[in-house]
């Protein structure tokens, strides 16, 4: 059976739930540096008849996997999900989980992951947040890379099976594999990311490229052969090229799909078989379903009131825009972690054209606007 490690488990709920409810697991360890807490998740495995499979441990997080790696006997499945941030214990976990293993992050420190503290962001993470529309995919983003980065010093590297923005927090599951040759593609999966202050514009810079002289395009794929190189680049000039304002720099991020699609499906199908099971079953059905449809190779998106308040003209509907993307040859998708966000392979350029068309038919009152505002100099070119 599988090894399982809750390795901030407080109470130990999540651990008991685990032994009652998941088939197919052989051991799992809740551990907890706090006495009270281990005294307490001793107390809840025993009421719930679950020793046979729970063994509460009283450990720092980190020293019990290094411990575990040094033993040779790694976790299936390890769970960090602390009040704040995991980046303490995000280099002995990529280390302790086994090959293939599933990690389970959660992230709670949004403040800091949305921008509201990039230096704080960068000494954690390694990432510098940006405070964007797009903060709560960009978060997602920054988790992915500080985990595949710290992979990386052990030549392994993650997949993405599932990465969610809900409520306060965001969570990811990943899969960890060894592998010096795919190693080498992980500067390629990696982009900083250029945003405009000013219109909101955004621009992705990858760290490195992948040239395929195979028959794949996939660099995990056995019949791909790729050359590594730098990238080039900056993607943007000195200001943006729309509304003339200056450019911050965010990232790096992880610049390639949050989700596996067969394994969202595959959550989908299981909800399907056994309805009712869970009281939050509807949430989830409707969060997975947004997000078997979204755009993978499309990093972050554009929110309807950003792109409307950028020009100070009232916001079309979700479905105006997605059809005026769509009539303009476009895809695009909405987005889990916002509401009103669109995703979209449409470049900037594009997007303006359509707002500057909207506009047209919905004036806005340009003789309030400075000349030197980013609606002035966006309307002031016509579509």
């Amino acid at each position: 059976g599988l090894r399982v490690l809750e390795a901030l488990a407080a109470s130990g709920l999540r651990s008991v739930r685990f032994a009652r409810e998941v088939p197919g697991l052989g051991a799992i360890v809740a551990s907890d540096c706090s006495p009270r807490a281990a005294a307490l998740m001793a107390r809840n495995v025993a009421l719930n008849g679950v020793g046979d499979l729970v063994t509460p441990r009283l450990a720092d997080a980190r020293m019990l996997m290094y411990q575990s790696k040094a033993e040779r006997e790694p976790f299936d499945v390890i769970d960090l999900d602390p009040y704040g941030s995991p980046a303490p214990f995000l280099d002995a976990a990529v280390q302790a989980v086994s090959e293939g293993g599933l990690l389970c992050v959660t992230c709670t420190d949004m403040a800091v992951m949305a921008g509201n503290s990039a230096e704080t962001c960068y000494s954690k993470y390694g990432a510098v947040s940006l405070k964007g529309k797009f903060c709560h995919e960009m978060a997602l983003r920054i988790i992915l890379h500080s985990l595949d980065l710290r992979a990386n010093c052990y030549q392994r590297f993650v997949v993405p099976l599932l990465s969610v923005s809900a409520d306060f927090y965001v969570r990811v599951f990943v899969r960890v594999f060894t592998g010096q040759a795919k190693v080498k593609a992980s500067a390629s999966k990696q982009a900083l990311v250029f945003h405009c202050v000013g219109c909101g514009s955004h621009h992705l810079q990858r760290l490195g490229r992948a040239t395929s002289h195979g028959s794949g395009r996939d660099p995990t794929s056995p019949s791909s052969r790729f050359k590594y190189s730098v990238a080039t680049g900056p993607p943007v000039g000195p200001t943006c090229e729309f509304c003339h304002q200056r450019h911050q720099v965010g990232g790096p991020v992880w610049a390639e799909a949050l989700h596996d699609p067969a394994f969202v499906e595959g959550v989908l199908a299981a909800l399907e078989r056994s309805p009712r099971r869970f009281s939050t079953e509807p949430r989830l059905r409707g969060m997975l379903s947004v997000i078997a449809e979204e755009l993978s190779d499309v990093p972050l998106y554009y929110t309807l009131d950003g792109l409307s308040s950028t020009i100070r003209s009232n916001t079309p509907s979700l479905l105006q825009l997605r059809s005026a993307l769509l009539h303009a040859g476009f895809r695009v998708s909405l987005s889990h972690a916002c509401r009103n966000a669109v995703k979209t392979d449409a470049p900037p350029a594009a997007l303006w054209d359509i707002m500057r068309c909207w506009a047209k038919l919905h004036p806005v009152k340009r003789e309030r606007l400075q000349d030197s505002s980013p609606a002035a100099r966006i309307l002031a070119v016509e579509p």
